[in-house]
């Protein structure tokens, strides 16, 4: 049985953290969003529609982080990144190094911005209100168009049969 003997001229590859996070990529003057699906000290794989073709270079940004990187190979929408500088791997993966990110306002604390909040109920009986007087709107028109019709199916019939009796 055979042996495998590991290249030693190959240095071995740095481990990537598998990720999905929001981005965006420019190449030339087009932006375009991305997703970066893995991420390394070195490198990323990213997916984009809009990317520039292997061998050029693009500028990655993810909140305040600007990575200018170099497209190594593309399968398909899929793209693999290696940056001359090292990547700010946990920066970049906390939501809190980017405050463009952020989902609410002044550190964990939701704002109000109503005078008044409204019962759930009030809002729902509105609703239910609104949604049947929709519903008896509709039904009207159609009733008014059908009699419209159905009007217009039946004069011309009575008229010729008044007209032959001679009324």
């Amino acid at each position: 049985m055979g042996v495998f003997k590991a290249n030693t001229s190959e240095r071995p590859r740095e481990l990537r953290r598998r990720v999905v996070l929001p981005a965006r990529l420019r190449h030339g003057v087009q932006w375009a969003d991305a997703c970066i699906l893995n991420v390394s000290s070195r490198g990323l794989m990213i997916r984009s529609a809009r990317a520039g073709p292997l061998g050029s270079l693009v500028e990655l940004r993810r909140g305040e982080h600007v990575i200018i990187a170099r497209v190594v190979w593309r399968e398909g929408a899929r793209l693999g990144l290696r940056s001359e500088d090292r990547v700010p791997v946990e920066e970049i993966m906390s939501l809190s190094g980017s405050q463009a990110l952020q989902l609410v306002a002044d550190h964990g604390s939701l704002v109000e911005r109503r005078r008044y909040r409204r019962p759930a109920a009030e809002s729902r009986l509105k609703g239910r209100i609104i949604e049947y007087a929709a519903v008896v709107a509709i039904g009207v028109a159609l009733a008014g168009c059908a009699w419209t019709m159905a009007r217009q199916a039946l004069v011309r019939p009575f008229a010729e049969a008044s007209a032959a009796l001679g009324d």
